[in-house]
């Protein structure tokens, strides 16, 4: 396999995603997200991006859950993404900052009835006593919003990683794969093919 040099890794991003939405069984844009706190820990769990434009990747999460205590920490972060029917991988590190508000609202609107509810009832990472008591403040919000637009929680925000390194990975027979790690320099994207 061989890449173009001059090739924008976003847009090759976006090929390779268009290629796993088409053979992928299950979340094709599901990414792991890898955080640390103040102390120093790593962390990784699993979201989905939203969508990918030339600035960056983005996600919507509840600030006061772990990974956005950790981001706000360190905003420095790798997401993760991986399609096993593709055989294929691509890895990006990069810096993590806020959406603004009415970009966030839009997209808050588009989420399933249930799912919004859910973000006014999760207090997301928080320990819970009993999945009654989480279902109890999902009824609670569903009466107080009964008959109205539910709106966007305070605590619900969209992030955006702006990627400084981009790495694509393809499997290679005997596993001798393919890597190419494209990095930015201001506007200036180079690349170098790495050993597997």
């Amino acid at each position: 396999m061989e890449l173009n040099p001059a090739q924008n890794p976003v847009e090759l991003f976006k090929e390779w995603m268009a290629e796993a939405y088409k053979t992928e069984p299950s979340d094709p844009d599901a990414m792991a997200l890898a955080t640390t706190g103040q102390d120093g820990q790593p962390s990784v769990r699993m979201v989905l991006l939203k969508s990918v434009e030339q600035d960056g990747f983005r996600f919507y999460t509840n600030m006061e859950s772990r990974k956005g205590r950790e981001i706000e920490a360190n905003s420095q972060v790798a997401l993760c993404f991986h399609w096993k029917s593709q055989a294929r991988q691509v890895r990006v590190e990069g810096k993590a900052s806020m959406i603004p508000a009415p970009l966030v609202d839009v997209y808050f609107k588009t989420r399933h009835y249930l799912s919004r509810l859910g973000a006014w009832a999760s207090q997301q990472s928080r320990p819970l006593a009993s999945r009654q008591e989480l279902e109890d403040r999902v009824k609670e919000f569903e009466q107080k919003f009964q008959g109205q637009e539910i709106p966007c929680p305070p605590q619900w925000v969209g992030y955006r990683v702006a990627p400084q390194k981009i790495e694509f990975w393809q499997e290679g027979k005997g596993r001798l794969h393919d890597r190419f790690l494209f990095t930015r320099h201001g506007e200036v994207w180079t690349m170098a093919r790495l050993n597997p």
